[in-house]
């Protein structure tokens, strides 16, 4: 499931920014993309923070053998002592469960996010344990593919912004928002492109 508005976006950054213009012609045919369900985003998210996406994909790899068929349900229902031994910490099995609760008492409720405005969808997934703004913003472009999201404490977004705009320097917060200014609405599309400067592998949650 691509996004309806890529070709749009990527036409816009091409022409108003030159190495964006080449990231894109680099990575021709390839574009940002959804796995479509909210709780698997939003536990792969949890499960793949503070720790490589090596290390993630083998830890979600013996989660998802436990679980079965991925779903609040089946991770309540296996509880905390069922989770344990799939290479998960303590924390994350609490942050596993914490979410799954809120999906089945009705607390998240993504029938109606799409209603929902970024920073208030962004407000409203900050309230699960360890759900902080990072782990919101990705949902917001890895899941529901919002176009203009604008992730700054992403290390990686911060790492090609250094390398395509500031030669290397490391550009402070404000110097990184500044950048992002240029590329609304499509800021997300643009920090698509970056991370494939570092990794041409798409990172899918």
């Amino acid at each position: 499931m691509i996004p309806d508005y890529w070709t749009e976006a990527t036409r816009a950054l091409a022409a108003l920014d030159a190495p964006l213009a080449a990231l894109i012609e680099t990575h021709a045919g390839a574009a940002l993309a959804s796995r479509g369900d909210p709780f698997a985003t939003l536990a792969r998210s949890v499960v793949g923070q503070q720790i490589s996406v090596k290390a993630a994909d083998a830890v979600w790899g013996r989660f998802v053998a436990r679980v079965g068929t991925l779903s609040p349900a089946a991770v309540a229902a296996l509880g905390r002592e069922g989770l344990a031994g799939c290479g998960l910490s303590q924390r994350k099995i609490e942050y596993l469960a914490d979410l799954a609760a809120h999906f089945l008492d009705g607390r998240l409720d993504p029938d109606g996010w799409h209603r929902l405005d970024d920073e208030t969808l962004i407000v409203e997934l900050c309230r699960v344990r360890g759900i902080g703004r990072w782990t919101a913003e990705m949902f917001l472009i890895f899941n529901l593919m919002r176009p203009d999201v604008f992730p700054l404490d992403d290390i990686g977004l911060q790492r090609a912004i250094a390398q395509h705009y500031f030669a290397g320097a490391r550009p402070s917060r404000r110097e990184l928002a500044s950048v992002g200014e240029r590329w609304r609405p499509w800021r997300s599309v643009a920090t698509w492109y970056l991370w494939r400067s570092l990794d041409p592998v798409p990172v899918e949650y």
